[in-house]
């Protein structure tokens, strides 16, 4: 007796669960370009700004511009062509994607010491050599 009435109940909870949970995947636009432009701004303050920090971005009315962050601040920032000298105020909702051309802290580290490891291994290379003759 208790097996079929459990079974019931759960059939009952399988099927109509899905009617009485809110949809809360659903994002209106607004949300989702508001999460948008905020990922843009994340990835663009990682960069930082100065002629070292390099940029392509391509804009939702299919742009493309290049050129460095001068300046940054909540809305928008300021993307200068390092060839013309051109600044361009540009807002992160505007932003579809954007490509950093400069290297991050941990690649620099990483680079700097492979060169010091093969200065070394060549290094010792030399020396075994000559004392060996």
């Amino acid at each position: 007796m208790f097996k079929p009435s459990l079974s019931v109940v759960l059939m009952s909870v399988l099927v109509f669960a899905p009617a009485l949970t809110p949809s809360v995947l659903a994002e209106t636009s607004a949300e989702k370009n508001a999460a948008h432009a905020a990922k843009m701004k994340a990835e663009i303050a990682k960069l930082g700004t100065g002629p070292d920090a390099q940029l392509a971005v391509k804009l939702r009315d299919k742009t493309k511009l290049t050129g460095y962050v001068s300046q940054t601040n909540a809305a928008s920032f300021v993307l200068t062509d390092a060839k013309t000298g051109i600044a361009t105020d540009v807002p992160y909702a505007n932003v579809t994607q954007a490509k950093g051309k400069n290297l991050s802290t941990g690649v620099k580290i990483a680079i700097t010491a492979g060169v010091i490891f093969g200065v070394l291994l060549l290094t010792w290379f030399i020396v075994y050599h000559a004392l060996e003759n």
